[in-house]
């Protein structure tokens, strides 16, 4: 009869009624805080902020792009800088003749992720859905892809668009490797991208002429470091 008593008396095991609903308000706050997340990051995002330099940055990033052969205010046409240097232009207004010299020309060339950013900014519409971020030997891309209304279920919205591509020198060759794309936070397939993922591009279509080649060859060193890229060119 004392075992009765004393098993009967024991305290039972499990939860409430009032714990089991309140784990269930729980998960479905949970669920819809992240499904608000999901939705507004990758399928609602918003535009990004142009990078817009200072005059002073701008001077720097016209020098840099000088050394590549470009002109800074045709490429940059809408940059934040002063009026035209007047000992560039004569009278008319045309650009001065001048004689041509590499003594003390570098070949050394870095641009920062800041100046990558305000050259896509000259892009009013590609500034807003494009940037790029430098890491350790990696430049990540995000691109904001407008979706065809016609299309089904995500026709009208936004989505977000991530790759990742990384650029080093090794063995006295650049190496340039696509590491991922992304959609929506979710990885695509390598099938789906020509089976390129983790393949060094250099070494697989430099073998023979074309664009990788003359890439390679023309390039002594390259590398992305504290969000810096930095490039030096051959002679």
């Amino acid at each position: 009869m004392s075992d009765y008593t004393t098993t009967a008396a024991a305290p039972r095991k499990g939860f409430s009624g009032k714990q089991v609903l309140l784990f269930i308000l729980l998960a479905i706050g949970l669920t819809a805080g992240v499904t608000y997340y999901l939705i507004r990051t990758y399928v609602y995002a918003s535009d990004f902020k142009p990078v817009e330099l200072s005059k002073k940055e701008q001077v720097k990033l016209d020098g840099k792009l000088r050394v590549l052969g470009v002109d800074p205010r045709e490429l940059l046409p809408n940059a934040n800088r002063e009026a035209r240097p007047a000992n560039q232009f004569d009278e008319q207004g045309n650009l001065q003749p001048e004689r041509y010299s590499e003594e003390g020309a570098s070949r050394d060339i870095s641009l920062s992720e800041r100046e990558l950013n305000a050259m896509l900014a000259n892009n009013s519409d590609l500034a807003k859905r494009f940037a790029v971020d430098l890491s350790s030997n990696l430049a990540s891309g995000k691109l904001l892809v407008p979706v065809d209304p016609d299309f089904p279920v995500l026709g009208g919205k936004t989505l977000r668009v991530n790759a990742g591509l990384e650029l080093d020198y090794r063995d006295s060759r650049p190496v340039v490797i696509l590491r991922g794309v992304s959609v929506m936070g979710v990885p695509i397939p390598n099938a789906w991208l020509g089976n390129l993922k983790n393949v060094d591009l250099v070494n697989q279509f430099g073998g023979g002429p074309g664009i990788w080649k003359s890439f390679a060859d023309g390039v002594e060193m390259i590398e992305i470091q504290d969000g810096r890229l930095n490039i030096k060119l051959k002679e």
